[in-house]
């Protein structure tokens, strides 16, 4: 794990084996006075003021202070999973896995201590690893969790009150609590016995009252909720886990905005057909970023009216992300979308940079907003980890490899302390001595693109229309029924178009003409293995054959003469102005034809013992005698004969 700091700011990373604390621009170099643990770190987490730092053990829980790397309390707990601050790090909360108790007893597995003192002040039972920690208001007056369909409330003051309030709703699955200081509560309400789900929204405060907002929703199963920085206007994203109609594999996103007040709410129309991959609040609160659509996708900044403010047009994107002060827009292509990360700067609505960093699994703005900090993280990907520091114009800054890295991540500090963006777009710093030599020692990568799949026996030539899906139109566009096809277009890496098929007839520009005829050299990895015998030695002058028609010495005479006859055949093919490649090619299909002749024979062996066939290979019998009549039109043009 690593943590990094550009001017005033640090970051820690976690590996497989250390836990590092590094102090950012332009040094880079280990933070003085923290001691690397010498047991494994299971992860860290710093409080959300950035004012303390604590790491997790197998028998132990460290927390120290951010500034100073200074130790500030042990807590002797085994087996802890996930660790969680309160916002302004009064409590620190810990989960572990729940175990089985004598006497049936509850396993308390989520427990609340207070960081001064050590002391425990709270525990509950908690079997879920996902959204296991309480949700604190931003003053830390009120504290909330999900029971079942059950919000409770507590007041972390006095933990031994219990439950303060609750409110209890048939299919509550989901929650969020708001900043600001006027909280409310998003939930999610999931429908039953055809009944629509529900978005609402509650005042913290008078869990009793009917909610201040309320929206029903059709075909939605599960709910994101992203709330603005002052929590006024809350986002939710809604999903089903199938797409009824079919044209994407994630299931169906739609978008809906909410305001707290009870005065706004409407679906965000998305600008392009296809999913919502990925939506941000701009730190203003004024407005926000969708990227939604079909690769590629597009990306749309909205007001908080849900009035289009910019678009950003298309591209392999499904990543946005603003800078903490809101003055940058980072937009780019992760995961199995690829792309280069693109800034914009929002007074502008200009491209700044584009940064070239693939493999990037985590992505984050550092607090003074003019770094980006990216990762490559294990287990997600086990090659390449380490973490790079990026200026906002697109200059590589630092470089640390790491090996088998887990976690990293900036030291948060507050914005008011960290102070306003400049009015220009400020230049970069000089880079770390780490980019020189990662520069220098850096291989080339080339990317190659992943075209669409093809069987063997439909490479290089057309499938028989028997042979095709129904559904499967001769032209390249999609269906309906079918969902939607990311890979290029036919012919556009290689693959699916004339002259564009795997390892044979591709056009390269600038490079020779490829010729299907093995030579000396090169004739292929088969023909490299086979043995060729003290007699078969090529005399010169003698005609090339075919990969697969090298006879070894220990052949039979019968095969030895009819490698003879097509070495003759081939031969006067190429003496009377042809270079044999069209012979070869016909021959295949030929070949082909007979194959599935003879597989028509065994179905129709096979229905004569009153064998249950499906409908695809009732349809490969209708079509023996096209087979046999595209078998004969070969024979005539080629001259070769069709007879077994």
């Amino acid at each position: 794990m690593y943590a990094l700091v550009p001017h005033f700011v640090e970051r820690y990373v976690r590996s497989q084996k250390s836990l590092g604390l590094v102090g950012g621009s332009p040094s880079y170099e280990s933070v003085k006075g923290f001691e690397t643990p010498e047991a494994p770190t299971r992860t860290y987490v710093y409080s959300p003021d950035g004012r303390l730092f604590a790491y997790v053990q197998s028998d132990c829980v460290r927390i120290h202070y951010a500034e100073n790397a200074e130790l500030l309390r042990e807590l002797s707990l085994p087996n802890v999973i996930e660790i969680s601050f309160s916002p302004r790090g009064t409590y620190i909360s810990t989960w572990e896995r729940v175990a089985k108790l004598e006497n049936d007893a509850q396993h308390k597995n989520l427990r609340v201590y207070s960081v001064s003192s050590g002391e425990e002040l709270a525990s509950f039972t908690q079997k879920s690893q996902i959204n296991w920690e309480l949700q604190f208001t931003i003053s830390e007056s009120h504290a909330v969790r999900l029971v079942g369909q059950e919000l409770q409330v507590f007041h972390p003051a006095d933990w031994s009150q219990g439950v303060v309030d609750k409110l209890r709703v048939d299919g509550l699955t989901t929650i969020s609590l708001s900043p600001g200081l006027n909280p409310h509560v998003a939930a999610f309400v999931s429908g039953k016995n055809s009944q629509p789900a529900n978005l609402r929204v509650y005042s913290l405060l008078s869990l009793s009252s009917p909610p201040t907002c309320s929206k029903s929703i059709f075909r939605a199963e599960h709910t994101q909720f992203k709330w603005n920085t002052i929590g006024t206007q809350v986002l939710a994203l809604v999903r089903t886990d199938v797409d009824q109609t079919n044209k994407s594999y994630y299931g169906e996103t739609r978008l809906y905005l909410l305001s707290s007040a009870g005065n706004f709410d409407c679906h965000v129309a998305s600008p392009k057909e296809g999913p919502i991959h990925d939506f941000a609040w701009s730190p203003n609160s004024k407005e926000f970023g969708v990227v939604c659509g079909f690769t590629p996708t597009k990306a749309v900044l909205f007001d908080s009216h849900v009035k289009i403010v910019h678009d950003f047009g298309t591209a392999p994107q499904n990543f946005i992300s603003f800078n903490p002060q809101g003055r940058l827009l980072a937009l780019a292509g992760f995961g199995n979308m690829s792309g280069p990360i693109s800034v914009y700067d929002r007074r502008s609505l200009q491209k700044i940079a584009t940064i070239d960093a693939p493999n990037t699994t985590f992505f984050e703005w550092s607090p003074c907003g003019r770094f980006i900090l990216t990762a490559t993280l294990s287990p997600r990907l086990r090659v390449d980890n380490g973490i790079k520091v990026w200026h906002c114009s697109g200059a590589l800054m630092h470089v640390q490899l790491v090996d088998e890295l887990y976690q990293a991540s900036w030291r948060p500090i507050p914005v008011d302390a960290v102070g306003a963006f400049p009015q220009a777009i400020p230049p970069a710093p000089s880079p770390n001595a780490s980019v020189a030599l990662f520069t220098a020692g850096a291989k080339p990568v080339v990317a190659k693109a992943a075209g669409a799949y093809r069987p063997p026996g439909a490479r290089g030539m057309d499938a028989s229309p028997v042979y095709q899906r129904d559904s499967e139109p001769n032209s390249g566009t999609n269906t309906p029924n079918r969902p939607y096809n990311r890979s290029p277009a036919p012919g556009a890496n290689g693959y699916g178009g004339p002259g564009g098929v795997r390892g044979r007839g591709r056009y390269v520009p600038g490079a020779a003409p490829s010729s299907p005829t093995p030579n000396k050299e090169g004739g292929g990895k088969k023909q490299a293995r086979t043995k060729k015998g003290k007699g078969d030695k090529k005399q010169e002058g003698e005609p090339e054959t075919s990969v697969g028609s090298v006879v070894g010495a220990e052949a039979t005479e019968p095969l030895r003469q009819v490698a003879a006859a097509a070495v003759a055949e081939k031969a006067e093919n190429i003496s009377s102005g042809g270079d044999g490649s069209g012979l070869d090619v016909v021959s295949k299909k030929i070949r082909n034809l007979k194959k599935k002749l003879k597989a028509i024979d065994e179905l129709k062996e096979r229905r004569e013992k009153g064998e249950h066939l499906e409908d695809t290979q009732i349809k490969k019998i209708d079509a023996e005698n096209s087979i046999h009549e595209e078998l004969e039109k070969l024979s005539l043009q080629s001259g070769i004969p069709v007879a077994s």
